[in-house]
């Protein structure tokens, strides 16, 4: 993707962001000196200058830059962008700068209640068991967003990503939970978010149950409290094991490692083009289903992605066929959105409450080795060595420090009597939960073929 790059600071930002090697930059005359251009193009980078000065202010200006030969029909990252744009060029201004550019109001959106306000209640998928459940959501000044397609174009794509990160926050809204004969209330945080946590008053069925969700002083179009349904899974008695699976760079691609790539990505893309990685969909419905073949294994995702990705993440789960369960992903402002410091603390705690939930199940932990899965997933069987049953890692690192920390790694979990298996596909992790009896050996074939269609080999 080339970038439009009209001020210094936009430079030095965008640079300090993004590898040189294969970067294209097209700047303004005099924007940069002639030795620091060649520094660049000595490293990789291709840097042109533009043949007149484009005012970053001036939207006739930046739509004739970007009809000019070398930018036109491509897509390209622009600091400033005509009106038809002016949603894809803040979205881009927030990744390529950071957050004390700009003015506190443009990227804090706190909002209080307020009469003749239009709020709405995003819940997320809880969990729980027969004598408690968890349920978790959040408040926004928003309209619901709609839904992709297919064939929705990558501006499409762009339009509905900037809106999800720019959903207003509620705070000190009421939000009322009823269920099973009670009503509780609570109030969202400074990020708009609500927790609930739920006794029943007769144990819980295994299944899904339906939390019903209230916002007792926003009334909606139909004069009624506005309303939402929060689904809470609860595990199967048959359950014999439970799934953690991190979503990042293991069940599809996101290169969160760069938050600006990640970015790119989800813009270009939605969940009905985005693939996951090869063989994940039939591998995890093997472990769902067990090797019995009905056990209704629960399946946990915890992911450093925001809570505004939850929706496209849901609807990924759902096109690929890929078994859903309650996704407990980071509570994230627009200010910190690309700036995603202690993700493993996040993924930890969100681990630890998981186990807190279901203190005599076993689990089967899924990551892979481009951040801290290793490092996240062996605390856990530190602190609960009783509670791991096996932990399976996608290589994707082959650095030989990366490769020495792993087997150190795998030796101290192995001293345990849990294993830590590097996989390289799919296929070889299937290969070894068949044979430790967690799937059943007859999905070997279906996982073997789901890869092989997501090569393209039929």
């Amino acid at each position: 993707m080339p970038f439009l790059i009209l001020t210094r600071a936009g430079f030095d930002d965008i640079v300090a962001r993004i590898a040189p090697a294969g970067a294209v930059f097209h700047v303004n005359p005099g924007l940069v000196p002639a030795a620091e251009i060649a520094r660049l193009r000595d490293a990789g980078a291709d840097v042109n200058v533009l043949a007149s000065t484009v005012d970053p202010r001036a939207a006739g200006e930046v739509e004739l830059a970007l009809r000019s030969a070398p930018l036109q029909g491509a897509t390209v990252w622009v600091e400033r962008a005509p009106e038809a744009e002016r949603a894809g060029a803040a979205l881009r201004r927030r990744l390529a700068k950071t957050a004390g550019q700009f003015a506190s109001g443009a990227l804090q959106r706190l909002r209080s209640p307020g009469v003749g306000r239009q709020m709405m209640v995003v819940p997320y998928f809880g969990f729980g068991n027969a004598e408690k459940l968890w349920v978790k959501g959040r408040v926004l000044d928003e309209r619901s967003f709609r839904e992709q397609t297919g064939d929705d174009s990558g501006w499409s794509n762009l339009l509905q990503l900037y809106r999800r990160l720019e959903s207003d926050e509620v705070a000190g809204a009421r939000v009322l939970a009823h269920f099973d004969g009670q009503r509780i209330e609570t109030l969202t945080d400074r990020g708009g978010y609500f927790t609930f946590e739920i006794v029943p008053a007769a144990p819980l069925a295994g299944g899904w149950h339906t939390v019903q969700l209230e916002l007792p002083d926003n009334v909606g179009e139909d004069g009624l409290p506005v309303r939402a349904d929060a689904e809470v899974a609860v595990p199967a008695a048959t359950a014999r094991f439970g799934i953690i699976s991190d979503i990042d760079d293991t069940v599809l691609w996101t290169n969160v490692t760069n938050k600006l790539n990640m970015a790119m990505m989800l813009a270009r893309s939605n969940a009905h083009t985005r693939k996951p990685f090869k063989g994940v969909a039939a591998l995890y419905r093997a472990l769902h289903e067990g090797a019995g073949g009905n056990e209704g294994n629960p399946v946990f995702y915890v992911s450093s992605s925001p809570w505004h990705l939850f929706g496209p993440l849901v609807e990924f789960l759902r096109v690929q066929a890929i078994p859903l369960g309650p996704l407990l992903l980071r509570e994230l402002g627009v200010r910190e959105l690309f700036n995603l410091t202690e993700h493993g603390n996040s993924k930890l705690d969100k681990i630890e409450l998981i186990l807190s939930f279901y203190p005599q199940m076993q689990f089967v932990l899924i990551g892979d080795s481009g951040e801290r899965d290793p490092e996240i997933y062996t605390e856990i069987v530190r602190r609960h060595p009783k509670s791991v049953r096996v932990i399976y890692i996608r290589n994707v690192n082959p650095d030989p420090s990366r490769i020495e920390a792993l087997d150190r790694l795998t030796d101290e979990v192995s001293a345990t009597g849990t294993q830590l298996i590097l996989a390289p596909d799919s296929v070889f992790a299937a290969s070894h939960a068949a044979a430790e009896g967690l799937i059943h050996v007859d999905r070997l074939a279906s996982v073997r073929q789901d890869k092989k269609e997501d090569d393209g080999v039929r």
